[in-house]
């Protein structure tokens, strides 16, 4: 009896649920997994910044055709901010450049303020963000010296669809957010200070869903697996 070999082609289009870890770019992630999984087609759905962790979507094939989609879903953070302090780029990416006391600072207004951010308005992005202003990067002209105030940077529409904070280990401030597509949260935390004449900056980050798509079924990098994807 004879058979006949049938070559089956490896499926390709798909996306992965990845946990980006702390330093690494999102473009590192979608580099190493394009050498690790041998894509010819490949990208991320949402940059999250260098110092921040969590979900990270990557298309593959075809699915790079729905990163709009996946982009387009809310998004929710947990993390940690801390007045008193301020950093030219809203987290520890830069060094400290002032600082403000705390002492008059009520914290029965943690929790006002945080609800004043709910629904929509107008919020301007971090002069340290990837959005293009005269061809360059903005972090570009940051990193030259450039003011925020003497650039005439956009300002983007937002939704806030939940903010809970606890002030319990003040001044640092936990919370939990839900938010549409291109809200800077390094944005909410430098408003959330100037609000309390304080300052602010973030000290930690984590993305842990991106729409029904939760952090708990992400892969970590070191233990990447091709077979691992997910499809709609």
């Amino acid at each position: 009896m004879s058979f006949i070999s049938v070559e089956i082609e490896p499926i390709t289009d798909h996306f992965y649920l990845m946990d980006k870890p702390s330093t690494w770019t999102s473009f590192d992630v979608v580099k190493k997994m394009k050498y690790a999984g041998q894509f010819k087609k490949i990208g991320h759905a949402g940059t999250l910044d260098p110092l921040a962790t969590g979900l990270l979507i990557i298309c593959v094939g075809k699915y790079t055709k729905k990163i709009d989609y996946f982009q387009s879903l809310p998004k929710t953070y947990t993390g940690t901010f801390v007045l008193g302090k301020t950093t030219p780029s809203i987290d520890l990416e830069t060094e400290f450049d002032h600082e403000y006391a705390i002492d008059e600072i009520d914290v029965d207004q943690i929790i006002p303020i945080a609800n004043s951010f709910l629904g929509n308005s107008e919020q301007a992005p971090p002069i340290y963000s990837a959005i293009k202003l005269d061809g360059k990067r903005l972090y570009t002209h940051a990193r030259n010296g450039v003011q925020a105030e003497d650039l005439a940077i956009k300002l983007r529409e937002v939704s806030i669809y939940s903010f809970e904070v606890n002030a319990d280990n003040f001044p640092e401030i936990d919370f939990k957010i839900t938010c549409s597509k291109g809200t800077y949260i390094r944005s909410i935390v430098r408003d959330f200070g100037a609000k309390l004449q304080s300052g602010a900056y973030l000290k930690k980050l984590i993305r842990t869903a991106i729409g029904e798509f939760s952090l708990e079924n992400a892969q970590s990098i070191a233990s990447f697996d091709p077979n691992l994807y997910e499809t709609l």
